[in-house]
């Protein structure tokens, strides 16, 4: 009876001709008028008691080659934007493919496949089934014997672009379309599952058995939302942005958090793990184990200049009259060959600490 257009509420089209110029306009104000897309979709709702509830969203052809103001990579981004929609869990796909094109061919039953391998949610339409050779017909594809589909296939006849032109009225465009397949000796024993009125109830009971299939999800998703919603506004009930307490609380917790935060790092049990390079716990333990022994090893010691300041060492405690030799000797010899420990150490502990400021330095990133 009438349609109305979300971008234009206080219009109700009564001429289908204008609602049509309508899109042609709209398309051409939202991507140009030289053969753009554009993601955002144009809605139109038509009331009508001759029509079903339903909620169609047309959707562009794949684009092989561009054309007009198109860019280069036009067919990635039809793609992407049909594979926006048909992911969706929620929604069903009907996929449209011309019957004088190979169906193993069919860009819109590949697409359908790769987001629904098992066929669930896709609902097959055959096109242009008067337009076939002659001697050649879909009715192994309309029984769904070739590309089995969970949902099956139906066929339509709609209307030509000469047709369109000629304003060829609905009504007599679906007489004919009936009469066709009643007529067709290779269609007429499935004439009823075929058309496009039978397509209309089949996606009307489809749709409404695949929306009550998908409430009880959609309902606990939504529950659950709401719980944890509720949880935060108990939480923030009696906030007072300015209230000193809660400014204390606020700097407790980061101070807590930057404690947790630097111990995961060093521990090695953080929630980021560096793929390029050590850093943290892994770095020192690297200094210790690998960087601290590498500095022992370089140090040089003559075995027989030890061995002279031993014996010298011991004869020097003894003095004159030394019967035991004294802990001092070896204190002595042990003290001159622990100093030379003392630089490598103090190079591991500023390796250390070097790493422990970086460590500090990333935490300190998120206060």
């Amino acid at each position: 009876e009438y349609a109305e257009f979300l971008h234009c509420k206080s219009k109700k089209f009564t001429d289908f001709d204008e609602v049509r110029q309508e899109i042609e306009a709209e398309t051409d104000r939202v991507t140009g008028t030289n053969k753009g897309i554009s993601p955002v979709p144009i809605n139109l709702r038509v009331y009508s008691p001759h029509v079903l509830n339903l909620t169609l969203i047309d959707l562009p052809g794949i684009t092989k080659v561009p054309v007009g103001d198109q860019p280069q990579d036009i067919e990635f981004q039809i793609r992407d934007m049909i594979l926006q929609f048909i992911s969706r869990e929620s929604s069903l796909i009907l996929a449209v493919t011309p019957a004088n094109m190979d169906l193993a061919n069919s860009d819109a039953l590949k697409m359908a496949k790769e987001v629904d391998p098992q066929g669930l949610r896709t609902i097959g339409v055959i096109t242009k089934l008067d337009l076939m050779d002659e001697g050649t017909d879909a009715r192994d594809v309309l029984e769904n014997k070739l590309l089995p589909l969970r949902r099956g296939y139906i066929g339509v006849v709609n209307r030509s672009q000469k047709d369109i032109d000629g304003k060829k009225d609905i009504r007599a465009a679906l007489a004919a379309e009936r009469k066709f397949f009643l007529s067709h000796p290779a269609y007429r024993h499935m004439a009823e599952r075929m058309g496009t009125p039978h397509l209309q109830r089949v996606l009307n009971q489809q749709l409404t058995n695949h929306i009550r299939e998908s409430l009880p999800s959609l309902r606990s998703k939504l529950q659950s939302q709401l719980l944890s919603l509720e949880k935060e506004v108990e939480e923030y009930k009696n906030f007072r942005p300015d209230d000193p307490a809660r400014k204390t609380k606020a700097l407790l917790q980061m101070v807590q958090q930057f404690g947790v935060d630097f111990e995961k790092r060093i521990e090695g049990s953080g929630d980021q793990v560096d793929t390029l390079e050590l850093s943290g716990g892994a770095r020192i333990n690297r200094i210790f184990h690998e960087r601290f022994p590498f500095e022992l090893v370089k140090m040089e010691f003559d075995e027989k200049d030890l061995r002279r300041e031993i014996s010298y060492a011991i004869k020097n405690i003894h003095g004159v009259t030394g019967l035991f030799t004294p802990d001092l000797a070896f204190e002595a010899i042990v003290k001159k060959q622990v100093v030379k420990l003392k630089e490598p150490c103090l190079k591991c502990v500023d390796l250390v600490i070097q790493e422990l400021i970086n460590t500090v330095r990333q935490c300190t990133s998120k206060v």
